[in-house]
């Protein structure tokens, strides 16, 4: 499951992530920054006025932690903000996913970065770490220009910490030569099904990760959800409830009608190279397989996904956020670099240097952005997408209901049975009871 956390796609289509090498910073301070920055109350008409009243601290210099495949865009940008500032910014390799593990220990020891961008589902164990300061000098203008979906996903306990920057979610790849309108609803995917598939040549008419719960919550999200709360509430788990139940009975329905294969047949490299070979009409996949799949010479779309049980299928979806160190020597110039890397202008630059696609309202809709057909697709489900829970109590989720997955499509389990059993599991894990 940790790889669905990370998601790359090269070139214009890139939404991007790696691994980086690490290094530190003598710069910063072993103490915790206060919250040095003037009332923001000053900036109730917004407007960028912000970043004119906002100043940074005399001597100021930073250290900035991300991908190698950002490292264009950050140093261009970070060219910019020395230019109006006068901050010097120094930028090291170090992959989003890896940044919270590594300033648990750098935060303290004064060796992190000032700045760091991380996947927001680490957002629960950097705030319960007290490694981040909240957005409170920008908060009125960040969640101004961002997506609601982007907030929630950053917002923790109900305080804003990101700087939203980018969004990924999966959606629904289809060949153009077999599919040339993509299907609505579920419900259509089985009637094609039934005309298409051809298991003995290999021929599908859809494939996605069953045994994966990152690919199969559209089921659950057609009535269910992991916790409440905007994900929040562990005490507040609605993986068992009938909207959840009825889409998982849907899902186990499936295996007969679309996919006559047990779930460890399904994986990502062969649905890849079926798709890539013709035979599988479509796929569910993220946007790291978008380059493959065009040097392939393939013709093909992506398109929101299907819905069902006559419901939108919401994906898992990420948000990378850009957070300041709460150990950081400069606070107020982290709090600058974290806005000025976020705007609208700052978002469009990195579309149009990497292709990650922006979490800022007004650049998403941009025409450089909305005219791409595959960065198009990407969005439109991200709109209707549900952000992975960034509580810590996440972790618990995964195998209970990965092995609900198996035992539903695998075995033929009933569907509320397999869900109860994981629901109790996670219940028992967020109380720190032994598996039994």
């Amino acid at each position: 499951m940790k790889k669905a956390y990370v998601w790359t796609m090269v070139a214009a289509m890139a939404l991007v992530s790696a691994c980086g090498n690490n290094g530190g910073n003598g710069g910063n301070s072993a103490e915790p920054a206060a919250s040095t920055a003037p009332s923001p109350a000053a900036n109730a008409d917004a407007g960028g006025a912000a970043a004119e009243e906002l100043q940074p601290e005399e001597g100021a210099s930073l250290l900035v932690w991300e991908s190698k495949e950002e490292r264009p865009f950050v140093e261009a940008i970070a060219k910019e903000f020395t230019e109006k500032y006068g901050v010097q910014v120094k930028f090291e390799e170090l992959g989003a996913g890896d940044q919270v593990n590594k300033l648990i220990n750098d935060g303290p020891a004064g060796l992190g970065a000032d700045v760091v961008l991380f996947p927001h589902d680490n957002l629960g164990k950097a705030v319960s770490a007290g490694l981040v300061l909240p957005n409170d000098y920008y908060e009125e203008e960040t969640k101004a220009a961002s997506s609601e979906i982007a907030l929630n996903a950053v917002t923790y306990d109900g305080m804003l910490y990101g700087y939203p920057r980018s969004v990924e979610t999966y959606a629904l790849f289809y060949n153009k030569k077999l599919v040339p309108t993509p299907p609505k609803t579920f419900e259509e995917v089985e009637a094609f099904a039934k005309t298409y598939n051809d298991p003995k040549a290999n021929k599908f008419a859809i494939m996605w990760e069953v045994g994966n719960l990152y690919f199969n919550y559209p089921f659950l999200s057609t009535g269910g959800y992991i916790y409440g709360d905007n994900g929040q509430n562990k005490e507040d788990i609605g993986l068992n409830n009938e909207g959840a139940v009825q889409g998982m009975t849907y899902y186990g329905s499936l295996k007969n009608k679309l996919l006559p294969l047990n779930s460890g047949d399904i994986t990502y490299d062969i649905k890849k190279g079926l798709f890539m070979n013709g035979t599988l009409a479509m796929d569910i996949n993220g946007p790291w397989t978008t380059a493959e799949y065009r040097n392939a010479g393939l013709d093909f779309g992506v398109a929101p996904l299907p819905s069902i049980n006559g419901q939108p299928a919401s994906s898992f979806s990420g948000v990378k956020a850009w957070y300041v160190n709460s150990f950081s020597k400069y606070p107020n110039a982290a709090r600058l670099f974290a806005h000025f890397t976020s705007t609208k202008e700052a978002q469009l630059k990195n579309f149009e240097m990497t292709g990650a696609l922006p979490a800022n309202k007004e650049a998403a809709n941009d025409p450089s952005v909305q005219s791409n057909e595959i960065v198009k697709g990407f969005l439109e489900q991200f709109n209707q997408s549900t952000p992975m829970p960034s509580i810590p109590e996440m972790g618990n989720v995964w195998s209970p209901v990965g092995a609900a997955l198996s035992d539903v499509w695998n075995e033929g389990k009933d569907a509320k049975t397999a869900l109860d059993n994981a629901v109790q599991q996670i219940k028992d894990a967020n109380n720190g009871a032994a598996p039994k």
